[in-house]
């Protein structure tokens, strides 16, 4: 289960109250082998070793509901050349690199059970359909 992080909580309290002007950016999935924080520090995304970023776009989620939304389709990262180390969470962000974290949590399995992934070299890193939750909390 993951949630909104401080910066798009504040960002869309602005946008409600005329404050600030928030267009929805485009969004790719992180992995991370620690927990982050509600401000994003703490995310731990693999350096190098093939690790790179994954696109979104709207179609790959479920319609929200009841407050939460999960990921309709799988999300496939590149085949791994060498270790990532334990994968256990996840973060969306508003930029290939860098940028700002929009939303986090744990990975869980089909069964909504958090779960963890060892990636090492020739792995493919794939997040099945329901395994992304992110609710309002």
């Amino acid at each position: 289960m993951g949630s909104y992080s401080t910066y798009l909580d504040n960002a869309i309290l602005g946008h409600v109250v005329g404050k600030l002007a928030y267009s929805m950016p485009s969004t790719f999935l992180a992995v991370s082998t620690a927990n982050p924080t509600n401000n994003g520090s703490g995310l731990a995304e693999p350096v190098g070793n093939g690790y790179a970023r994954v696109a979104t776009a709207a179609g790959d989620w479920n319609t929200p509901s009841a407050g939460a939304i999960s990921n309709a389709n799988a999300f496939n990262f590149p085949a791994a050349t060498g270790a990532w180390g334990t994968i256990a969470y996840f973060a969306l962000m508003d930029a290939l690199t860098g940028g700002n974290m929009l939303a986090y949590g744990q990975c869980l399995d089909p069964s909504g059970n958090i779960t963890t992934k060892v990636v090492n070299n020739g792995d493919i890193l794939s997040m099945g359909a329901g395994s992304l939750v992110i609710t309002q909390v």
